[in-house]
């Protein structure tokens, strides 16, 4: 009987402990800070394109407060790699198209670690819609292996509203700066 009691306050000791390790990597003002470089989120819906956790909905109602209104989408030009995005223009990402408020969006960009782990960029999908997506920033193991050269290769886009990024426009961006156009 002893041992029943004890195995019940090690449940409810674990489910404390969870609680509280969500509570603090979600929610928490402490351990992320919104880095300055980020620009500031329009108050307006936004269209996210997501491929790993945020699948799941219990994921999205932790982290957003609400499901998003998910709907199947699909990211040309790139293939996943367990939590990342590499680019491929023969592939394709199967995922879920989400419409978010900016207070969502920013919990969103918290639960990614928005310019710490992920970078939040705008692509076209397969349907035309143009979505955010994040894209994962290298390692500082990856950053201290790989030749300087390539860590030149940061993604950036055109900011042109009129000719959205192909598949094509995006991998040169990837590429080293000496192979660059």
């Amino acid at each position: 009987m002893v041992w029943v009691k004890r195995g019940l306050w090690l449940i409810a000791l674990l489910l404390i402990g969870m609680a509280g390790w969500l509570w603090l990597t979600m929610l928490s003002p402490w351990f992320y800070e919104r880095p300055d470089t980020v620009a500031e989120i329009e108050p307006r819906t936004h269209q996210v394109f997501v491929y790993g956790t945020l699948r799941y909905w219990p994921v999205r109602w932790v982290v957003m407060g609400a499901s998003g209104n998910p709907s199947e989408a699909r990211l040309p030009g790139f293939e996943r790699r367990g939590l990342d995005l590499s680019p491929n223009p023969a592939a394709h990402v199967e995922g879920l198209l989400l419409t978010v408020t900016a207070d969502q969006l920013e919990r969103l960009d918290r639960y990614e670690r928005l310019g710490v782990r992920y970078n939040r960029i705008k692509q076209p999908l397969a349907n035309g819609q143009q979505a955010w997506v994040y894209v994962r920033l290298p390692t500082l193991g990856q950053r201290w292996l790989a030749p300087p050269v390539d860590l030149a290769a940061l993604v950036t886009y055109p900011t042109s509203l009129t000719t959205p990024p192909t598949p094509g426009s995006v991998l040169a961006y990837f590429r080293p700066l000496q192979e660059r156009p």
